[in-house]
């Protein structure tokens, strides 16, 4: 699978949590929905043009089976690839995924395609909320896990609380040590939530850094929106003040779920909004352009998007593209599989 540990290269005044996840309710990468899509809109030829059609393959996890499912909601799916990186690796493909809501926990399954079936981990969580003496907080969630080449490891980020994006590391996948606090409110003036986060290898010479975050950023205003930072090392970040993408801009009221995709030469950020789609901006190599291209995906009627679908992440394996990404309602969202083509 082309590596989605890597911008992917292969050819609401509404309540905080429900506004996250939209009012409509190896190598290795990752993933959107069959047949049911409707009718492509107008204007859609750009965005088809950087991002196949995806068609919904099958749900990742039989939550009703899961040995750790505290909330009874799956969020924030990450595949990653093991091969040449992860020689005991239980799986071609690691997925991580996590619930929301207190307790939340990063969780992780496994499987030798991105198609599945995915095996739970008997250990989850693998990161819980109480790590001595790093931190104790109500949840920890959003795990996006990032291969670092350089060090040879696993690197997750993820949120708890809101207020605050935190690093580990790993040689496995699968065991951690805490790193740090990567980004916190204090960080990006305004804000009163940084997380959702998500980082990639991107350099930007004229910056002089390797990677790049995107995240989610809530103002005073209580409009959610993209931010985005630049770090050499993936642990010291630097922060636009100024959105990246502002909610504003795409004429709604929030947007979450940021994930970076390198097409043809560009650099485009896919994110979901309040009304329950997947949109894409282009914001170019050095990410000066604010392009937005409208809807990318709309969610199913039927389950299991049922007018929600969020948080995508993207990859390819063999040549077959994947989005992986949260179908349905914030108290009832699980991990979709969909397949290009």
């Amino acid at each position: 699978m082309s590596d989605a540990h890597s911008p992917d290269t292969a050819p609401t005044g509404v309540g905080r949590r429900t506004a996250l996840l939209g009012a409509g309710a190896a190598a290795a990468g990752a993933l959107l929905a069959p047949g049911l899509l409707p009718a492509a809109p107008a204007g859609a030829a750009r965005t088809a043009s950087v991002l196949p059609e995806y068609r919904f393959l099958r749900e990742a996890l039989d939550t009703s089976s899961l040995a750790y499912n505290p909330t009874g909601e799956l969020i924030f799916p990450c595949l990653r690839g093991t091969v040449g990186r992860l020689p005991q690796a239980p799986g071609r493909f690691l997925l991580y995924y996590a619930p929301h809501d207190a307790p939340g926990g990063i969780c992780l399954a496994y499987a030798n395609s991105p198609d599945g079936p995915f095996t739970e981990h008997p250990g989850n969580p693998i990161v819980a909320r109480d790590w001595s003496p790093h931190y104790s907080v109500s949840h920890v969630s959003s795990p996006h896990v990032m291969w670092n080449p350089e060090h040879r490891e696993m690197w997750l980020y993820f949120h708890g609380e809101n207020t605050t994006t935190r690093l580990a590391r790993s040689r496995d996948g699968i065991t951690f040590d805490y790193e740090g606090t990567v980004l916190t409110t204090a960080m990006v003036p305004g804000t009163t939530e940084a997380s959702y986060a998500r980082v990639f290898e991107h350099p930007l010479p004229d910056r002089g850094s390797r990677y790049v975050m995107v995240f989610m950023r809530n103002s005073t205003g209580n409009n959610r929106s993209i931010g985005w930072g630049w770090s050499a090392d993936g642990i010291t970040f630097d922060f636009d003040p100024e959105p990246l993408i502002s909610h504003s801009a795409v004429g709604v009221s929030n947007l979450s779920g940021p994930h970076v995709v390198e097409r043809g030469g560009s650099t485009y950020v896919a994110y979901h909004t309040d009304r329950g789609d997947i949109r894409l901006t282009e914001v170019g190599r050095d990410f000066s352009r604010r392009d937005h291209l409208g809807v990318v995906h709309r969610p199913l009627a039927g389950p299991p998007d049922s007018g929600r679908s969020a948080a995508p992440s993207f990859g390819s394996d063999g040549g077959t593209q994947y989005m992986f990404y949260e179908a349905g309602s914030r108290l009832g969202a699980t991990i979709a599989i969909a397949r290009a083509g």
